[in-house]
């Protein structure tokens, strides 16, 4: 597995990490823990050292997965997790649960993440939605104390605004943002990738597959379980896949040139994009994990880039990314 440095912050991981959500939360009912404990293992044995968690995801019970099933191999790996959502509400459902980013709020957090991962430091921590009522300079000051007591090495952010990255890093240096961003997510491209280069930060794509769409795999008459956030999904909604499965045709021409699947494509697009870019595709399948792994093979030339970006250019999304509770939270 090829390795990457997210940034200057000397934090490096494996090109490809694995965002571990799905296990627990979100995408249909939780999965069971012994083949989600095998599948983190299969990872660790094809040499990716990148983890993606976080409390609310359960909540709690996927830091726990993660905890017990990476133990054997703690030194080996790169865990990240997030603070940031009240979860002591009846609802901690993705967009349901309110933020809460106050420094004693965020030092309470990450005790709790500590003893659910079953480690004595945090790898990398992100403050997982922007709190608007705390100023971010607290925020950053709170996660610096943490680093300083060596509970944390690295500070995070997601789906932060380049003036809120900023106002961050002039307190404690942040060494990567995780943001939506693919193909058919493409707006971190105007203002957040250059300031992301300018200052150094590392750059980690979650649903670098669009939620599965883009491997192909969800069409016209796709359902989706009731406790698959999926189906809020406005971009996902039946009415609007027909138009937006002109991206997927843009990636089955390509990988049928290069003889790769629709997600390598994807995946090595994203991945051509910036040497310090290391997206998170999640996965409950072992095949899929061997899958994704395969777009570190597929070499898209200068060219390629190219025809992508015009074909790409000609497509128009259609669908909000989120529904509107959830896109309030994000600073995009």
């Amino acid at each position: 597995m090829q390795k990457r440095k997210l940034g200057g912050s000397g934090l490096e991981v494996s090109a490809l990490g694995l965002g571990c959500m799905g296990m627990s939360f979100s995408y249909g009912p939780p999965k069971d823990k012994k083949e989600m404990t095998d599948l983190l293992h299969a990872a660790v044995e094809r040499g990716i050292t990148f983890f993606d968690t976080a409390e609310v995801y359960g909540p709690f019970t996927n830091e726990e997965l993660l905890g017990d099933a990476l133990a054997p191999y703690r030194s080996k790996v790169v865990i990240a997790t997030k603070f940031g959502f009240d979860l002591s509400g009846p609802d901690t459902r993705p967009g349901a649960a309110v933020v809460n980013s106050r420094p004693e709020h965020i030092k309470k957090a990450v005790e709790g993440s500590l003893k659910r991962l079953k480690t004595d430091v945090i790898d990398l921590l992100y403050q997982h939605r922007v709190d608007p009522n705390v100023p971010i300079e607290d925020v950053a000051g709170a996660v610096k104390e943490l680093i300083q007591a060596g509970k944390v090495k690295h500070f995070g952010m997601s789906e932060a605004g380049v003036k809120t990255i900023r106002r961050a890093h002039a307190v404690q240096p942040v060494a990567a943002l995780q943001s939506e961003y693919s193909l058919w997510w493409r707006k971190p491209e105007e203002e957040v990738i250059p300031a992301l280069e300018e200052l150094g930060i590392g750059l980690v794509p979650y649903s670098p597959l669009g939620k599965g769409f883009l491997t192909g795999k969800i069409d016209e008459n796709t359902t989706f379980d009731k406790s698959d956030f999926r189906s809020r999904i406005p971009r996902l909604a039946p009415e609007v896949r027909k138009t937006n499965l002109a991206v997927v045709d843009l990636l089955a021409r390509i990988g049928k040139q290069k003889n790769a699947t629709l997600a390598q494509i994807a995946l090595a697009w994203l991945l051509a994009q910036k040497p310090w870019i290391a997206p998170i595709p999640g996965t409950t399948k072992l095949s899929r994990l061997d899958e994704n792994d395969g777009s570190l093979d597929v070499k898209l030339t200068a060219d390629d880039l190219r025809e992508i970006d015009s074909a790409a250019s000609k497509i128009t999304v259609e669908g909000e990314r989120y529904p509107e509770a959830m896109q309030k939270m994000t600073g995009l």
